[in-house]
């Protein structure tokens, strides 16, 4: 495209002189693309220009993300496909144009919003350090990354067998627990001893009966070089051989995952999550606590079960630890979160580890801190978690995790000292939440403290070892949107750096993992033998029991259906919007009951500023609409287990679940509303695009379109009402959805799986990248730290 548009220039000299200068009309520093598509086709209602609404300009446009303009010139960034960009500038008076390189645009970028000509800029440019590593090509393989490593390393490593057969002989000889061998003992020396002592153990365990176990076999194993990690039983002891010996003969991608995948590497986790209130109970409607916790404590559960099943499975009897290292607060108010050790519920050995945060002076912080705010404290959390983490387990951890910026960063201190396999979730990135968030990160710096979440982001990120994200959009978005991740591959922070090559959507380390809803818990509402009927006196008092402190309005029509939706009350969740789009649609109103579940109804209950707000606003439109009686919102946290219900309760008034999000990095709500058998509306932006089939499963709906929304909402209570079986048609597909795709049992094994392989990669090859992380070190001190530490 843009390699014809010099032609095109010469043949279209008027009209396009005439697009630009409308651009530069406006007198607008910087375009989206979604403003540029709009002027574009405003632009082409006139008739001496319309033939330009389908011509080579309109497919530039159509792919451009962002314009800077300045008279007389126009620079583009230009999305040609998920994660491959090009930059662009036309001069008006000329109409030249030419190709430029990222830092020319980003420098242009800044002298716009105000850069002195002449000032000295730190560039960040990571690229170099990946230049030789192993790098995906195509959009639609991005997430994959484990896959495409497996096969690209095997291949390497294996291209001369003998040297990628000693290399996993020294891999497979490392493995013990607390002084125990695993796996081989030093009896078996080369790799055709190897061999040999794999085809008499074949022989050996054949002769024995399947139902034969390790404890018996062991003796005379051990004698041959063979130590516990094989398998329990004799078919598996035997699987595990046979897969080893098969990868000697002729090394394959997937029989060398699946063998990785089995052995037994992994005994000891810590999951960081340092900010908010994380507990159990009392917690979730506290400022920033919420998705997350549940995520974290959902996760802890099923990798338990499933760590303990892998261990037994390979004939270990080893108790496997978890521990979630999280901030101990002392004004707890009424929390546990000022209790150092707290056992998770649901689990046998898995447990909460609260260390404080301690000023430079050693003083500990006692009130909770905004997780905008905690950055001055991670390196000393971080020192202090590390003592705490050794003598609670006994030994180093064989995992990290961290969980969103201040967690990544955490996890990256840890795992560098530890020299540990680091994974990271990112949650969400606040970059991609906010308007030219990094260009102008001054003016938001007093609330959100962006310079150092941003750099954290970057340091942590290109630190891990691998990443799991719940959907392809985190990453990557979709063609017509930039994913989160994606939209760290270059930008700039004006007076404080620039970068230009910040992470590479197509680096192998990003991994898609989904995460599920608790199946004890979310179930669908047919399940009448495990429906919890002890509640419903409570959830019939919670839809249409008189307004109190904690709620407001009640609902006069019981026999409506009910609009459900339960988020926090911040403006990406958007609950006021919804509640706006449903005020303002007559019909919608005359169809349906709306009952929120969000924040508090009582402004001075709550510490958060933005949701102060947005309660104010919510008791505006509830006054200005005069909606108490088809309107409830409850201002109250539910347990687990009553929302369970509730969500099952309102789907046998043949109700739907609507998530209005400006934007949702995943989307737990909506997999449990499904799991219930809700039908369910959900963003188009973020997770949900990707979880619900649209017209099938679900609806996706776009947040910034109230009346749009209100009109499929309105549409679907029609067809409803004409065909019967169409809201149970929608139900179960979208139980069948979730089931098949969103469980937190394939969620744990693919992780599990996961940090085998990539600990093996790591222990084999250069994936460690000793330059890049030297590289990080010196970007943490001179950027993250300065920062940091003027917040104290």
């Amino acid at each position: 495209m843009i390699d014809n548009l010099s032609d095109y220039l010469r043949e279209q000299q008027d009209g396009v002189y005439s697009l630009l200068r409308h651009y530069l009309q406006l007198q607008r520093p910087f375009l989206l693309g979604a403003e540029l598509r709009s002027e574009f086709q405003r632009f082409c209602q006139q008739a001496a220009v319309a033939h330009l609404c389908h011509s080579t300009l309109a497919q530039l446009i159509s792919r451009t993300q962002e314009a800077v303009l300045h008279s007389p010139w126009i620079y583009l960034a230009i999305r040609q496909r998920i994660g491959c960009w090009d930059y662009l500038r036309f001069h008006l008076d000329t109409l030249q144009h030419e190709m430029i390189a990222v830092n020319d645009y980003l420098a242009f970028k800044e002298q716009v919003h105000g850069r002195r000509d002449g000032e000295w800029v730190l560039e960040i440019d990571l690229g170099p350090f990946t230049r030789d590593a192993p790098r995906l090509h195509e959009s639609r393989s991005i997430g994959r990354g484990v896959a495409f490593l497996n096969r690209h390393l095997s291949n390497q490593l294996f291209h001369d067998i003998e040297r990628g057969g000693r290399d996993l002989l020294q891999f497979l000889q490392l493995h013990h627990y607390q002084g125990a061998q695993l796996m081989l003992n030093d009896r078996i020396q080369s790799v055709s001893s190897l061999r040999s002592a794999l085809r008499w153990a074949d022989e050996f365990v054949s002769e024995h009966p399947p139902e034969t176990c390790w404890a018996t076999l062991q003796h005379t194993l051990q004698q041959h070089g063979f130590e516990p990690g094989w398998g329990r039983q004799r078919d598996q002891i035997l699987a595990t051989l046979r897969r080893l010996s098969d990868i000697l003969e002729a090394p394959a991608p997937e029989p060398i995952a699946e063998l990785l995948s089995q052995m037994p590497m992994l005994f000891n986790l810590v999951i960081v999550s340092p900010h908010g209130f994380f507990g159990q109970a009392n917690v979730l409607g506290r400022p920033d606590t919420g998705g997350q916790v549940v995520y974290i404590l959902d996760q802890v559960r099923a990798l338990e079960r499933a760590m303990r099943q892998r261990i037994y499975d390979q004939g270990l009897d080893i108790v496997p630890q978890i521990l979630v290292l999280t901030r101990l607060i002392p004004e707890a108010e009424g929390s546990s979160c000022d209790q150092r050790l707290e056992a998770i519920i649901g689990t046998e050995q898995a447990r909460i580890l609260r260390v404080p945060f301690r000023n430079d002076r050693g003083e500990v912080i006692t009130p909770w801190i905004s997780r905008f705010e905690v950055w001055p404290y991670l390196e000393r959390f971080s020192d202090d978690a590390q003592r705490e983490i050794l003598a609670e387990l006994g030994r180093r951890p064989d995992l990290i995790i961290g969980n969103y910026s201040d967690g990544n960063l955490v996890a990256t201190l840890l795992a560098q000292r530890l020299q540990v396999t680091q994974c990271n979730i990112a949650h969400a990135l606040e970059k991609s939440k906010y308007l030219y968030a990094d260009l102008f990160w001054q003016e938001n710096e007093p609330n959100y403290h962006f310079s150092c979440q941003f750099t954290a982001d970057l340091i942590a990120m290109n630190a891990a070892d691998f990443i799991i994200t719940s959907t392809y959009q985190e990453i990557a978005g979709t063609v017509n949107s930039v994913g989160q991740y994606e939209c760290h591959s270059s930008f700039t922070m004006p007076g404080l750096y620039r970068v230009v090559n910040g992470i590479d959507v197509f680096d192998p380390k990003f991994n898609i993992v989904s995460p599920g809803a608790d199946a004890a818990i979310y179930f669908p509402w047919l399940a009448q033998e495990r429906r919890l009927q002890s509640l419903h006196g409570d959830i019939e008092q919670l839809l249409f029991g008189a307004a109190d402190g904690s709620s407001r309005g009640e609902l006069h029509d019981r026999d409506k259906p009910i609009l459900f939706s339960m988020a926090r009350l911040d403006r990406i969740k958007n609950i006021s919007g919804l509640l706006q789009w449903y005020a303002e649609s007559p019909e919608l109103r005359q169809r349906a009951n709306l009952l929120l579940i969000a924040g508090y109804t009582d402004a001075t209950q709550s510490r958060d500023q933005e949701e102060r707000q947005q309660i104010a606003q919510m008791h505006q439109l509830f006054d200005h609409y005069q909606l108490d009686g088809e309107v409830r919102w409850i201002g109250r946290h539910l347990d687990k287990r009553l929302a369970g219900e509730l969500y099952r309760c309102i789907a046998d008034r043949r109700g739907l679940f609507v998530q209005p999000a400006l934007f949702e990095a995943f989307g737990l709500t909506v997999i449990e509303a499904m799991a219930s058998g809700l039908p369910t509306f959900a963003t188009q932006y973020g997770g949900p695009l990707e979880i619900i089939e649209h017209g099938y499963s679900g609806y996706h709906i776009d947040p910034n379109d109230g009346a749009a929304t209100a009109a499929l909402l309105v549409t679907f209570l029609r067809q409803c009402e004409q065909d019967p079986h169409h809201w149970q048609r929608i139900a179960e597909a979208a139980i069948a959805r979730v089931e098949s795709h969103y469980t937190w049992a394939r969620y744990a094994d693919q992780l599990l799986s996961l940090s085998c392989i990539y600990g093996f990669w790591k222990h084999v090859t250069n994936l460690e990248r000793h330059q890049l992380r030297r590289y990080l070190e010196l970007l943490y001190g001179l950027a993250f730290r300065r920062r940091a530490e003027l917040l104290t």
